[in-house]
């Protein structure tokens, strides 16, 4: 028998049978039906505890603690789950007896995994404010450390996240994750994705390592609740960071179990690791596992940066490691000297007292200054942060020179220079572990980069002019003074003639603000590299004037009145540092650089719309905590770490509309366009090792056309099944199905989803080539066919929404596209579609009557079956979407639409008579006010909709809707209190329960009441 989409009970059955006879846990049974489930089994604990040999006052005490603290209602899920991981980790404290001894009562066996009881239930179904029943459960020494949902193999893992997370909520059994450290949903297909509580679903992890198990549910099972790994993960992989629980991803695992065994063997290395996937976590858990696993260790770690000196403190005591950061040189020496802190940082640059450090200048002055008989204390372990760019000879030899026995592990977030890579192995030793570019863009752990080369041509408008304003100029001076002031003129000549060029850009950028959607929505923005200082000021100004004020310029600079001393010529205009110094000043307006920075960064990650752009030189572009942005512009000649550093800013996630990072160059430092290379390991990159930046970006063109194709063959697979000769009367039945049907709207409404989100997909995939479609590589001929193709779709899409009913409900799908259709495949859709402006085709109906009938696309429009099938769908949608406000009356409309129709198939009316009957029905159902069946004192949409379902009794719904609106009060609905009173009026007035329930369900859909 086939095992292709089988149900979720079977793979559960596998499941429950790999954790027992593959991974020997205990089955504790199918707990559906038991009551007082619990995360803290406690015969089973006190079982284990007891095994262990500790006293019954002590096991007594041991729970009480845990489930004191598990069940502590006082503080949130966050607090309690860490005070509960800290007795699970560290044990219980506590005394027998008074006056004696404190005890440690360990809860669990981390040195001896296996000698724990493990053991799984399933359908454990767990009292909350409403219950629920996860699928499976992990309990290692009765508590519930673990738990699993699983999916059968066609439903996405997300669901199984998504009630993973709807479990943690309040509203359910918030409660029972007090104890659980590992969360995990999974299925057949996709295998495990796992977290820690209150982990988001886009944070969710997938697991990747090398196995014979294909499948990968039962692979990603054994690979991580085996018993020792699943121990480990809990004990060494998981931290509570400033408010955040995490646990490691693969590639953190794999370093830090890779460094173990290095430093075990007394050696160091290299761990190079994409910038974001985590490197300063590796840190803190190689860190964490010597302090407990090596005598008298203690851990040093050098940053060349203040920024990082900073940073790299608080990511420490952010997970609550004690970590000292060092204020000089001397205060560095001192601390190695004596026996404590364990755990230390420092910025190389306090070795020599100065921003760029003097080597040779520091090793002398150790010489002369190191303390008599200076030897530093404990077993001492070397982090260097970035050690591409902090690490030579020199800087090893005066590290040396204090630290002779150290071992030094160097972390990169790049790939080392084909020049360094031999020097740096010589110093640090062998790469220890790697996690290159492609592999995190893979595990999507970051973002894959788009590329673009843009060329902005300059010329000199007239060199006559500029030869007679040189010798206008200079009259008078030496020819050595001209020559002189040529050189400067040459400079002179490409810094006067690129205004014109910087105004190109900066049009480029704003264009850019109002088209590109993560730009013009406010959840992304941008970093323009300038070239230098004054150019930066320049691309200000020019914003500025253009009306793009949410921008500044972030750099080194700080403007000091030394700056302007001597500066002033006489001239009308102002020389370069006047001029650097006056945007300056009106960009801080009166604030100090340092605070102004610190709020302008604060703004650009936390309200992208309130800071669109930053201008910067170099600052922000390598520093630990540079905030990430969706575009990076270039227009400065940049290479190797420098460059490799400022496009990793944007490939940071950082939203769920976040696809790629983009990478625009103004300076071609790549050389694609001249050259054709697709890989670009050349020119800026050249100096690296092609392998090593292998994948690291990707031309914009070739992926924009592969997703253009991507896209039109996705849409036409979809539309393959409407029957021939596939003309609107044809689309319309494939998408909205038979109008005689009253169900058939509500099941094709996921085939009318897909067609809408694939065209928006080809929409979009059109235009972000349309004006480059030659360099992408298509022929006229196939520029023309896809023009016409994605002319047709879209063509179909407005006319599915409108037959469908759907124009209205959708219409907000992609706020911006309408302007790139319109200029790439013409207008003519959009103004058909606009004469509905913001009306259903009902309402336009109602208003218009038969001339209404013009306004429809002509696909539509010129086919009277199209027609006819269209406002019946229409009706019918309007039915189905009002039937719960009054089930009488609209069921009487849905009678009359089908006798219509069927009058109308049978051809018993010709279509001019049953378009006025369908506009009178229209008119009906729109407004039943304008029906001349109800009474005049039922002047409202409620009391008709009483009437209708009371027998028509006019009495009785005047008496009952008056007695309705004297009885509710604000905000009745879904307060039960409120409800009940209502429900109570309605029963003074009948006697039957259930009538009085329908008539209530009634009331509380009139939006009047």
């Amino acid at each position: 028998m086939t095992d292709v989409g089988q149900i979720e009970r079977r793979t559960q059955d596998r499941v429950v049978y790999l954790f027992c006879k593959q991974l020997d846990y205990n089955y504790l049974g199918n707990w559906i039906d038991r009551e007082n489930n619990s995360n803290i089994e406690v015969a089973i604990l006190r079982k284990y505890l007891n095994e262990k040999g500790y006293s019954q006052a002590l096991i007594g005490k041991a729970i009480y603690e845990l489930t004191g603290a598990a069940t502590n209602q006082s503080k949130d899920l966050y607090h309690i789950n860490k005070e509960v991981y800290s007795l699970l980790r560290y044990g219980v404290t506590a005394k027998e007896y008074v006056g004696e001894n404190t005890q440690t009562i360990k809860l669990i066996d981390w040195e001896h995994p296996l000698e724990n009881n493990f053991a799984i239930a399933e359908e454990v179904t767990v009292v909350g404010e409403n219950n629920k029943r996860p699928d499976v459960v992990l309990y290692v020494n009765g508590i519930a450390l673990g738990v699993l949902e699983l999916k059968r193999s066609t439903v996405s893992v997300s669901e199984g996240i998504r009630q993973n997370l709807d479990n943690q909520n309040q509203t359910f059994i918030r409660p029972f994750f007090a104890t659980i450290q590992l969360i995990m949903a999974g299925n057949d297909t996709e295998g495990i994705r796992y977290g820690v509580i209150d982990t988001p679903e886009k944070y969710y992890l997938k697991w990747k390592e090398d196995s014979d198990t294909e499948n990968p549910l039962d692979k990603h099972i054994d690979q991580l609740c085996n018993k020792i790994r699943f121990l480990e993960l809990l004990h060494d992989f998981i931290v509570y960071d400033r408010g955040t629980k995490k646990i490691c991803r693969h590639n953190q695992y794999f370093a830090v179990k890779a460094s173990q065994e290095s430093l075990l063997r007394s050696e160091g290395g290299i761990l190079w690791h994409a910038q974001g996937s985590g490197k300063s976590l590796i840190m803190v858990w190689i860190a964490k596992w010597l302090s407990e696993n090596i005598n008298d260790a203690r851990v040093l770690i050098i940053t060349d940066r203040d920024e990082l000196d900073k940073q790299i403190e608080k990511t420490f005591l952010g997970v609550s490691e004690k970590i000292v950061r060092t204020k000089s040189g001397k205060d560095l020496i001192n601390k190695l000297n004596a026996t404590t802190p364990a755990l230390l940082c420092s910025l190389i640059h306090k070795f020599a007292r100065k921003e760029e450090a003097d080597y040779d200048g520091y090793i002398e002055e150790l010489k002369k200054s190191l303390p008599r008989n200076f030897r530093a204390k404990g077993d001492i372990y070397v982090f260097v942060d970035e050690c591409h760019r902090t690490q030579s000879g020199k800087l090893h030899e005066a590290m040396n020179l204090i630290l002779p026995n150290a071992i030094f592990i160097g972390f990169t977030g790049t790939p080392l220079l084909k020049k360094d890579k031999k020097k740096s192995i010589e110093i640090f030793g062998k790469y220890i572990h790697t996690y290159k570019f492609d592999e995190a863009v893979r595990d999507n752990v970051v973002l894959d980069l788009r590329y673009e080369a843009r060329n902005i041509d300059q010329n000199i408008t007239s060199q006559a002019k500029i030869d007679q304003w040189f010798d206008a100029k200079t009259q008078g001076l030496t020819d050595y003074a001209k020559t002189e002031l040529k050189k400067k003129w040459g400079t002179m000549k490409r810094v006067l003639s690129s205004q014109s060029r910087l105004e190109k850009i900066v049009a480029d950028i704003i264009f850019d603000m109002a088209t590109k959607d993560r730009l013009q929505n406010g959840a992304g923005n941008a970093i323009l590299v300038s070239g230098s200082i004054y150019q930066a000021c320049k691309y200000y100004e020019l914003f500025q004037n253009e009306g793009l004020k949410k921008c500044a310029i972030v750099t080194s600079y700080v403007p000091t009145i030394n700056d302007i001393k001597g500066e002033s010529t006489g001239e009308g205009s102002p020389t370069d540092k006047l001029k650097q110094y006056d945007v300056y000043q009106k960009m801080l307006g009166g604030k100090d650089p340092e605070t102004f920075e610190n709020e302008v960064r604060q703004k650009f990650v936390d309200e992208p719309a309130r800071m669109n752009l930053l201008i910067v030189v170099d600052k922000l572009l390598t520093d630990f905590d540079a905030p990430s942005a969706t575009y990076l512009y270039i227009d400065k000649s940049m290479r190797d770490h420098g460059l490799f550093q400022a496009i990793c800013r944007v490939n940071r996630l950082d939203g769920d509309d976040k696809e790629y990072g983009y990478i625009i160059d103004y300076k071609d430092l790549f050389k694609s366009l001249e050259r054709s290379i697709d890989d670009y390991t050349s020119e800026a990159f050249d100096a690296y090792e092609k392998e090593d930046v292998e994948g690291l970006l990707t031309d914009r063109l070739v992926l924009g056309k592969k997703r253009l194709d991507e896209a039109l063959e996705q849409i036409k697979a979809l539309c393959e099944p409407v029957a021939p000769p596939k003309d609107t009367h044809d689309y319309i039945h494939y998408f909205c199905g038979d109008p005689e049907n009253k169900d058939d709207l509500k099941e094709t409404e996921q085939k009318r989803i897909a067609l809408y989100k694939h065209t928006v997909s080809l929409i979009r995939a059109y235009a972000d080539i349309a004006n480059e479609m030659r360099q992408a590589g298509y022929s006229p001929e196939e520029i023309e066919q896809i023009k016409t193709d994605v002319k047709h779709y879209e063509y179909v899409r407005g006319e599915i929404k409108i037959s469908s009913g759907d124009a209205i409900d959708l219409k907000a799908h992609e706020p911006d596209m309408r302007h790139l259709i319109d200029t790439y495949i013409g207008a003519k859709d959009s103004e058909t579609i606009s004469a509905f402006d913001d009306m259903t085709l009902i309402e336009l109906i109602v208003e218009r009557g038969e001339d209404a009938i013009k306004a429809l696309p002509k696909g539509i429009s010129r086919n009277e079956e199209a027609v006819a099938e269209t406002i019946e769908n229409n009706i019918r949608r309007l039915i189905i979407d009002e039937m719960p406000t009054n089930p009488k009356y609209y069921e009487n409309m849905s009678t009359l639409l089908d006798e219509l129709i069927k009058e109308r198939k049978e051809e018993a009316r010709n279509y001019k008579e049953y378009l006025a009957r369908i506009v009178e029905l229209s008119k009906k159902a729109k407004n039943p006010a304008q029906s001349t069946t109800y009474p005049t004192s039922l002047n409202s949409n409620a009391k008709r909709a009483l009437y209708d379902n009371l027998s028509q009794n006019e009495d009785l719904t005047t008496t009952l809707d008056a007695e309705i609106y004297h009885i509710k009060k604000d905000g009745w609905r879904g307060d039960l209190i409120k409800e009940r009173e209502v429900k109570y009026a309605i029963g003074k007035h009948i006697d039957d329960d259930d009538e009085v329930d329908r008539v209530f369900e009634l009331v509380k859909n009139q939006s009047e009441y």
